[in-house]
């Protein structure tokens, strides 16, 4: 690589909420423009109401001029991970580790890592990137993402617990 920037971004967030609440928040496209912290996601457009490896789902999207996105699932273990990428090669992956309920009886918790990972690109495209800050307004709105998908994911859990 052409300079020692990181081919991944990544941040993690335990959330108070099982991992398959966490996990059908992540799967179904239309709660994606609810969880988004980076304000880039507008809507989704096409896609099944519940995402399965290979899966495509369309997004509106805007990063100065709307446009729109196509996906594709290209990871999944059901309330584990689940990861897609578009016509790019980079990838959006949430990995999530199931952790034992506090000590006051709460319910499940979940670690939740999300990762923007651009190692498959050349060493100089990831460069680039970097140079460009697009890995720092990624961090950002991931860190976003993760305050977002938690308040989300907690109040459907509470939900389901009534």
């Amino acid at each position: 690589m052409a300079s020692s920037a990181r081919p991944v971004v990544t941040a993690s967030a335990v959330v108070d909420a099982p991992p398959a609440v966490v996990f059908d928040i992540l799967a179904d496209p239309r709660q994606h423009p609810l969880i988004d912290g980076s304000g880039t996601v507008r809507g989704s457009t096409s896609g099944p109401p519940r995402l399965e490896l290979g899966s495509t789902f369309g997004m509106d999207m805007r990063i100065g001029a709307p446009y729109k996105i196509r996906n594709k699932v290209v990871e999944l273990e059901p309330d584990r991970l689940i990861a897609w990428r578009h016509v790019g090669l980079h990838r959006w992956r949430y990995e999530l580790e199931e952790l034992p309920a506090d000590d006051t009886g709460g319910p499940a918790r979940t670690r939740v890592t999300e990762t923007w990972d651009i190692s498959r690109y050349p060493g100089l495209v990831q460069a680039a990137y970097h140079r460009a800050g697009v890995a720092a307004k990624i961090q950002r709105g991931i860190e976003k993402t993760l305050v977002k998908l938690g308040a989300a994911a907690e109040q459907a859990a509470r939900k389901e617990t009534r």
